[in-house]
Formats: structure tokens, C-alpha cells, sequence
């Protein structure tokens, strides 16, 4: 080869090819990320505690619709339910939760703070049942109901900044006791319960309602206020059709 130049070339792209032939590129691999647990913290009184076999509450059929659904979640709370439940897809019913029976909005507000200091792990998501429900049979003042609901929530907040928390249009209790003051706070309270978690949501942390008022009857109640395994069911399936959203 009689251009000196050209065969320089040649030489060089031969050795290249020989020390490159054997290079294998990696590909870039994205490791998949571990599965969250969500964590979901029942608030509320005795419609959240449930006392089996008297009255159900809706945890043990709304842990069953979750299971179905193939969620990663766990029930926290720093109350355990001692009656008993079948096991479900092989699983033990969780038990924990925040219920206690006759409570009211302002004895829930004396004491949040340290429930969720007890806490290992702080709630993702609170189902806040029956709000004030309590409050409202004893005759408590609605503005003082509605302040302390307030309240409860701004302590979650603080506490979870991030925290999702339904909060209930109360399912009403048995016709008979239903008188016209009851009927009141019921009436008022589902339409200022919209603009309380309109007014709580934050960047962050969203509030958002759930109807139990609409389409609950005293064929759900096992005596004039707690409810039977129908009534634990419709609400079950209220808090699931939310729930899901937020899952997603």
C-alpha cells in the first residue's frame, strides 16, 4: 500500500475493532420499589369500636373489601377489639383502631394528641366516624360540635401533614329517637361538613366527605343506633368507594 496515510488509518481501525469487539454495554435496570403499607387509623366511638355479638362495626367488612382488593394496608389505632371473627383468605382479622364507645367530639379532642404520639407508625388515612354523634344526643351546642371537630383535625394535620382523612355525613340513628332536634343536627351538619373539609383541605392533606346519610335506614341498625352486619356492610362499602380513589 503505497499511501502511508491511509494505511495508518487502516491499522488503527483494526485494533480498535479487536479491543471492542468483546465490550458488552449495560443496561440500565430500574430496581422496583417495595410496596407501601398504607396505614388507616378508624376514629370515632362506639360505631367504630363495635361489640360483637351485640352490634357490628364496619372495620371487619371494609379489612374484607380491602383484602379482595389486593391492598398493602394495616389498621392502626391504640385500641384493640377483643370479640372474634372468622379468618378471611387464610388472614386474621386487624384488630386496631381508635373507637371507644360513648365518646364524644370533646373528649376525642382532650386526648388525639397523645393517641398519635402512641403510635409507631402515624396514619396515611383516618376514617373520622360519626362525627360529634356523641355530642349531639347528649344535647351538646352545635357551634362547640363543629369547633372541636375542627380541632381534631388540626391536630391530625400537625401530627401528618400529609394525612388523608374522610370525615362522615353521619348515617342517622333509629326513626324512633330521631326527634326534630336530632333531625336538626343531621341536616346541618351534612351540609356544613362539605365546607369544613373544603375549608381543612390543604395542599398536602386532603379532607373529603363521605355520605352515610343517603340511603341508610333502621333496617341497618341493630338496636337504635349501632349497626347490624347489613348496616356495617353499607357503610363499609361507602368508605371502600372512596377509599379506592385515594389507593390509587
Amino acid at each position: 500500500m503505497k499511501n502511508p496515510i491511509l494505511k495508518l488509518f487502516i491499522i488503527s481501525l483494526i485494533i480498535f475493532s479487536c479491543n471492542n469487539e468483546n465490550v458488552i454495554t449495560p443496561i440500565e435496570t430500574t430496581a422496583p420499589l417495595p410496596a407501601l403499607t398504607t396505614k388507616i387509623m378508624p376514629l370515632g366511638a362506639s360505631r367504630v369500636e363495635g361489640d360483637r355479638p351485640n352490634y357490628e362495626s364496619y372495620r371487619y367488612e371494609l379489612w374484607k373489601l380491602l383484602i379482595d382488593g389486593n391492598w398493602n394496608f394495616d389498621y392502626v389505632g391504640t385500641q384493640s377489639d377483643n370479640s372474634e371473627y372468622p379468618t378471611y383468605s387464610g388472614l386474621n382479622f386487624d384488630t386496631d383502631h381508635e373507637g371507644r364507645g360513648g365518646w364524644t367530639a370533646e373528649l376525642i379532642l382532650s386526648q388525639i394528641e397523645n393517641w398519635l404520639n402512641e403510635l409507631e407508625d402515624m396514619p396515611d388515612i383516618v376514617l373520622f366516624s360519626s362525627p360529634g354523634g356523641n355530642d349531639a344526643l347528649g344535647g351538646g351546642d352545635y357551634g362547640t360540635i363543629l369547633s372541636n371537630v375542627n380541632s381534631i383535625i388540626d391536630i391530625i394535620q400537625q401530627a401528618n401533614p400529609n394525612v388523608t382523612i374522610i370525615i362522615e355525613k353521619l348515617a342517622p340513628a333509629n326513626s324512633i329517637i330521631m326527634v326534630p332536634p336530632l333531625t336538626d343536627y343531621f341536616d346541618s351538619w351534612g351540609e356544613d361538613v362539605v365546607t369544613l373539609a373544603q375549608q381543612q383541605s390543604t395542599s398536602t392533606s386532603q379532607v373529603i366527605t363521605v355520605d352515610m346519610y343517603t340511603g341508610f335506614n333502621d333496617s341497618y341498625l341493630a338496636d337504635v343506633l349501632h349497626y347490624n352486619e347489613s348496616g356495617a356492610e353499607f357503610i363499609a362499602n361507602r368508605y371502600y368507594d372512596v377509599l379506592i380513589d385515594i389507593l390509587n
